[in-house]
């Protein structure tokens, strides 16, 4: 049975994303749908000792209103890799694996990208890589494959041979509007991300930080404590 999980690339995404990753067969990065300003597309946040801070990308939508995903580019001219990468080591230099990590992220995250999806998909491979994540990744650009919402969906499936398609919650308000899923054989499962407790800096713990959060502060035990939420998946079929 193969199963297949269909998201848009992030940037520095939370654990639940990185879970949903860890329960399937191929991973596919849905950057051939409209660009969402100001949306995780762009941002995500870290725990600085001030409290919770959001990190976001500039990018250039000045006559580019309809953009895909794919086709918006960095505004490199505004440094912000700089901004970044002192927000993060001024947060998490006493963090225990800050030493481990903290080398590759920044030669990572320190590169020129012109288009933001290479931007979030390298962070998001570099931090795979380092949880110990093997899964097929696969952008939806490269795809060719047509449709709209559940259709484009439903399509994508149907092209990798997927038997089950699982979902975050969150995406069941537009899913069960068109539901296509049982019509065309394909077993629709809803994971219900229940987020964990970990070694935190700084005062109470806060969740839904950036993946970084958790990397830096329990390193290689991150993977067993994202799968500590997994403990349902609600199916639909």
């Amino acid at each position: 049975m193969k199963r297949v999980a269909i998201m848009q690339p992030t940037y520095l995404p939370w654990l639940g994303y990185f879970s949903l990753m860890d329960q399937v067969d191929t991973f596919v990065f849905l950057d051939s749908v409209q660009f969402n300003k100001r949306s995780w597309q762009q941002r995500n946040r870290i725990k600085t000792p001030r409290g919770e801070l959001m990190l976001t990308v500039p990018v250039k939508t000045k006559g580019r209103r309809y953009q895909k995903l794919c086709e918006v580019e960095v505004d490199n001219g505004q440094t912000f890799q700089h901004k970044h990468l002192k927000a993060m080591e001024y947060s998490y230099s006493k963090a225990f694996y800050f030493s481990v990590y903290w080398d590759d992220i920044h030669q990572t995250l320190g590169q020129d990208y012109r288009y933001l999806v290479d931007l979030n998909i390298a962070m998001i491979e570099e931090f795979r890589t380092k949880l110990g994540i093997k899964v097929e990744l696969l952008r939806s650009s490269s795809l060719n494959t047509e449709g709209r919402n559940v259709e484009l969906l439903i399509n994508l499936c149907r092209l990798l041979g997927a038997d089950s398609y699982l979902s975050p919650k969150g995406s069941s308000v537009y899913i069960e509007e068109n539901n296509l899923f049982q019509k065309n054989g394909i077993e629709l499962l809803y994971p219900d991300y229940i987020h964990p407790h970990y070694r935190q800096l700084y005062n109470s713990f806060a969740p839904y930080m950036s993946i970084l959060d958790l990397l830096m502060n329990e390193g290689d035990r991150s993977l067993d404590i994202i799968r500590i939420g997994q403990n349902c998946i609600n199916e639909n079929r």
